[in-house]
């Protein structure tokens, strides 16, 4: 069986991709994110194949989304597409451009360039979305997705190192690929998501979208691309490790995990945010660690109760010891971004992003208080008879509670937090400035 697999994991891994024909971006002047010195006279995008202008398929937008170019045409026989441009003050520009490739496909995407100042991200440029509720969601998917992996392979290496009956370790395998292969799932539905709300076009035309500013021009597309590249390792270590039966296979992939976890970080709030720094970034990484390993965890131990009878106390005993270590970790390292994302006390209960932080701080209480009960409780108690037995329902109680931590930690991921009265006038000045 275990053969069979590996065979049609290789047939799969050997099919050519399908290539698409349509017209893709090779260059554009202004470059994607470039500081220019003078404004430009004209914006052009060159494409590997001949492709034909729509009216208006070059916008050029300022801050105040007044469109600045005009006399589109094409050159190089077909190949690249250029606007001229109205005369350009200091700030910040978003180029929109949309062309009719020769398979009959529009192709369209989106990049900045700034005059005097540095560009913004694409994910930020004129008539962008924000964060959405669906966004919101797929961002909980992912942040469960890691929970199931990050948690059931440190649960399987911390707490029941050692060989496990055949069936508990299939189901382990299984557990952790689910969470392996969704994260890289969801991951990719994110990143889409994310740039869809830049390049703000229906879905028969965000599918010949060019995504490439996105991968490779903002912070979030990096990280995606990282950690992309990292789970599909990990995918291909726990597979291996259950396919040779070589447990040892599972701490680098355990590694891998933990490192690829930082992608989150580093693209955050935590990253460019008032009070942003290395701290900042090592602080919300331990934080994320942490409620994976928890949550994941009690998953696993769920798993355990549920097939191997045998194993129970064990490895409740063993979870019940590295739970309060764990939310420590989560409540101080969470302090200290608290601390550093609030200008004052009273944003608590005055701002939203104070309000979604408050209930997420309760149940975090609420689940040290979870986890002190089983390690000081009923631990010492797991010798009366039938405890073991009723011990899955309030197992799922508190993995209901870190289920829902994780989802307003994703809220949070999502959501700006308060910005200081000082920045908010000198934002305010800035924008009443820009021309």
């Amino acid at each position: 069986m275990r053969r069979t697999l590996a065979l049609c994991a290789l047939v799969v891994l050997a099919l050519p991709a399908q290539a698409f024909g349509h017209a893709s971006i090779q260059a554009s002047s202004p470059s994607s994110r470039e500081r220019l010195d003078r404004p430009p006279r004209e914006v052009t995008v060159r494409f590997d194949q001949s492709v034909k202008v729509f009216p208006y398929g070059i916008r050029v937008y300022d801050v105040k989304g007044h469109q600045r170019a005009y006399g589109w045409r094409t050159l190089d026989q077909g190949r690249v597409i250029s606007a001229r441009v109205r005369p350009l003050e200091k700030g910040p520009y978003t180029v929109r451009w949309q062309a009719l490739s020769a398979d009959g496909h529009a192709v369209s995407g989106v990049f900045t360039f700034g005059v005097g100042v540095a560009a913004p991200p694409p994910s930020d440029a004129f008539g962008a979305v924000g964060p959405t509720t669906t966004e919101d969601v797929v961002r909980w998917l992912l942040f469960v997705s890691l929970a199931l992996l990050i948690g059931g392979l440190g649960f399987r290496l911390l707490v029941l190192d050692g060989p496990l009956p055949s069936r508990l370790e299939g189901r382990f395998t299984v557990v952790t690929l689910i969470g392996a292969v969704g994260a890289l799932e969801v991951g990719v539905a994110a990143f889409l998501l994310r740039a869809q709300g830049a390049l703000q076009l229906p879905f028969a035309l965000f599918l010949y979208g060019d995504l490439s500013p996105f991968a490779y021009d903002t912070r979030f597309g990096m990280a995606f691309v990282a950690m992309t590249l990292l789970l599909a390792l990990v995918i291909a270590l726990v597979f291996l490790a259950w396919l040779t039966e070589r447990r040892v296979l599972l701490w680098p992939a355990f590694g891998l995990s933990i490192a690829l976890a930082s992608g989150l970080s580093l693209s955050g709030h935590s990253a460019v945010d008032r009070g942003a720094s290395t701290w900042s970034q090592l602080a919300d990484w331990a934080h994320l660690v942490a409620a994976c390993l928890w949550a994941g965890g009690l998953a696993m131990l769920l798993v355990v109760f549920l097939s191997a009878p045998e194993l129970r106390r064990r490895s409740f005993i063993g979870f019940a010891r590295l739970a309060p270590v764990l939310i420590a970790v989560l409540i101080a390292a969470g302090t200290y971004l608290t601390v550093l994302r609030l200008t004052s006390l009273d944003d608590l209960w005055t701002t939203g992003y104070g309000q979604v932080l408050l209930v997420k701080l309760a149940l975090v209480v609420a689940a040290l208080a979870w986890g002190g009960v089983h390690h000081f409780v009923v631990e010492p108690r797991l010798d009366r008879p039938g405890l073991l037995a009723r011990l899955p329902r309030s197992l799922a109680g508190e993995a209901a509670v870190g289920m829902a931590v994780l989802l307003l930690a994703a809220v949070l991921v999502n959501a700006a937090p308060p910005v200081a009265p000082a920045d908010a006038t000198e934002t305010a000045a800035r924008v009443q400035a820009a021309p």
